[in-house]
């Protein structure tokens, strides 16, 4: 199965995508409701909480990133979205944020810093993978290309460093 098969499959039975993108942020909502306001029953739900973000941000993300993609490489036009594929987990990714930021911070979420971290590192290689897709640059060179990648991780380390002291 290849990932546009599973595309089809999904908008072909996007009751199921939509039931489910529709039940996380509904979840957090009730998790909120059942929580309570103490700090101490808070703290108890935060794995909770945890699973919520990873069931929300996992394909929030993707979709995100398979916009970016589909709008700067493939050139889609934003008329042929798919609404269950490509708009509902990112709206759904910030509802379920939204609502989990109103009761507990992120920092005692677990996990969650890697989610950023994770984030990061996908939009710097998004953003360098079009940065060189646009650069028309013919290099004739004797640099090993052991070298190349060890610039390309530096530069990696580097927007992840600069965006950590950013935010």
């Amino acid at each position: 199965m290849t990932l546009r098969d599973f595309f089809e499959y999904i908008t072909a039975h996007s009751e199921v995508a939509v039931l489910f993108l529709l039940a996380i942020p509904m979840l957090a909502f009730l998790v909120n409701l059942w929580s309570g306001d103490t700090a101490e029953k808070i703290w108890q739900w935060r794995y909770v909480y945890a699973v919520l973000v990873y069931a929300a941000c996992i394909p929030g993300i993707f979709a995100l990133a398979l916009n970016i993609y589909l709008f700067l490489f493939e050139r889609q036009s934003i008329w042929a979205m798919n609404l269950a594929i490509q708009v509902l987990p990112f709206l759904a990714m910030v509802a379920t944020l939204m609502l989990i930021k109103r009761k507990i911070p992120f920092n005692y979420v677990p996990g969650f810093g890697r989610l950023s971290g994770f984030l990061t590192l996908i939009f710097a290689l998004i953003g360098i993978m079009w940065f060189v897709d646009r650069l028309r640059l013919v290099a004739f060179t004797y640099v090993p290309f052991t070298y190349i990648v060890v610039g390309f991780v530096l530069t990696l380390v580097l927007i992840r460093f600069a965006w950590s002291k950013m935010f």
